[in-house]
């Protein structure tokens, strides 16, 4: 379709709904029922228009493949919970750790076997600290800050085996094929990664604190919230989250073998996948289909997961109960994605890429990665959503990057990053809200707390991007 400003009018309704809800997928469902009632203008037109948009996504190949992935590896993760692996590992952990450095060295390494997501890493370190907390002879909400250093910016860098990588690499083909682009989504998310700079700065800051920072005996971060209760509370942490809940077995193993195999078959089946097309060790890697490694990957760790827990006498019913609810935790994103999915569609149709490549010109290129980092930012920590900022703002950023003939790789690491910077300092994320509900923290004052460190690791990253843009 030819440039047409009616092709802007789906995200000038997602955006501003979104905020004003603080709800992503409101703002989404309605920006794609716009579009669809731009191309189908009759009373019944647009709905019909609306369903068809997503039912194509819907049945893609390769999205049905990220479903299956997002749902399975949500699955698993509910029977690792309730076979009581995540609270062997946290009991056999505290046991362990006697003093801050120990502690805090064991928040660092167990990223290597919990980075599948950001609550899955909380719920397995942060009981562990809480325990400690005395030991540790930090503020709670400092603890708080250095676990979430650890979790989504770290997360976000990991290219296999986390509940991220299928998202992503999916938010990046919608928006390249919309391009024109012949890339490989995945390749362009692994040259991505060195430019998500927020969550680089994060981490470096999350260093700095726990092994470098000495806090003030009066600090002004905030504690509990009830501080008389805190001797108490911390006497007991098993009530912090129901995967560490006391009714629950004391079986670490039925967390690591599955870590173990998940991670193993993926890697070895991506490097099987390109060994077979005749590629060398390393760029058997880049060459693979690394979406069918991941998912083959994570079916065998589910049945080899599933029969490892029938051997211990777990009954069958409980399973399959275990990983249909961890699994059902998914369906809001897999909603989220199908209605992504045909927002995209129905964009393209509508000729918002022809639209910003006529529009776009003006603005320089060195401010390009910036300014999507910059929005990008502001848009997440309103809606509290890296993965529906992801998917808002994905098509623009590579609609401007092509039109200023900007490095792929450095735009989409911009796009992740201002989705990042929501996730960690939003009041509405569940990172924050499952953080401080774990650690007995008050949401918004762990949250103000958070802002300022944030917004200097934010400030670095747009000074970041703009000095890149002269290199790339």
């Amino acid at each position: 379709m030819e440039s047409s400003w009616l092709s802007i009018l789906p995200f000038l309704v997602v955006i501003p709904v979104a905020i004003y809800t603080k709800q992503v997928l409101p703002g989404l469902f309605l920006g794609l029922l716009v579009g669809a009632y731009l191309m189908e203008p009759t009373i019944l037109g647009g709905i019909q228009s609306m369903f068809v948009y997503v039912v194509q996504a819907l049945i893609d190949t390769n999205n049905i493949k990220i479903i299956v992935f997002l749902y399975a590896f949500s699955g698993l993760v509910g029977m690792i919970k309730m076979t009581g692996g995540i609270r062997g590992f946290v009991e056999k952990a505290a046991e362990r750790i006697q003093t801050r450095k120990q502690a805090l060295m064991l928040t660092y390494v167990s990223t290597i076997g919990t980075f599948v997501a950001p609550t899955f890493r909380f719920v397995t370190i942060a009981p562990i600290m809480r325990a400690l907390l005395k030991k540790v002879k930090m503020t709670t909400a400092e603890l708080g800050f250095v676990i979430e250093t650890t979790a989504t910016p770290i997360i976000v860098l990991i290219p296999v085996a986390t509940a991220f990588v299928g998202y992503m690499v999916s938010i990046i083909q919608i928006a390249a094929d919309n391009q024109g682009i012949t890339s490989d989504p995945y390749s362009l998310f692994i040259q991505s990664i060195p430019f998500n700079f927020f969550s680089i700065v994060t981490i470096v800051l999350g260093v700095y604190l726990s092994f470098f920072h000495h806090s003030k005996e009066k600090s002004n971060a905030p504690m509990q919230i009830n501080e008389q209760e805190v001797e108490e509370e911390l006497e007991d942490w098993h009530d912090c989250h129901p995967s560490v809940a006391k009714e629950l077995p004391i079986k670490p193993m039925n967390l690591l073998l599955p870590l173990v195999l998940v991670i193993g078959l993926t890697l070895f089946l991506t490097w099987w996948d390109g060994h077979v097309q005749g590629f060398g060790f390393l760029e058997a890697f880049i060459k693979a289909d690394v979406l069918d490694a991941m998912v083959i990957a994570l079916i065998i760790t589910v049945l080899v997961s599933m029969a490892f827990y029938l051997f211990q006498r777990f009954k069958l019913d409980e399973l399959v109960g275990g990983f249909i609810e961890g699994g059902n935790e998914l369906m809001s994103v897999i909603l989220l994605l199908s209605i992504v999915w045909g927002l995209s569609a129905v964009t393209d149709d509508l000729g918002f890429s022809a639209f910003v490549t006529a529009h776009s010109g003006w603005i320089p290129q060195m401010f390009i990665a910036p300014l999507i980092f910059i929005f990008g930012a502001a848009v997440s920590y309103f809606i509290g959503s890296a993965w529906g900022t992801w998917g808002i703002l994905m098509p623009l950023g590579l609609s401007l990057a092509t039109v200023a003939d900007v490095s792929l790789p450095l735009v989409i690491g911009a796009v992740f990053a201002s989705g990042s910077f929501g996730a960690f300092a939003s009041p509405l994320s569940d990172d924050t809200n499952t953080i401080a509900k774990i650690l007995g923290l008050s949401v918004m004052d762990y949250a103000k707390y958070k802002l300022k460190p944030a917004l200097i690791a934010a400030g670095i990253t747009s000074v970041l991007y703009v000095g890149v843009t002269f290199i790339f």
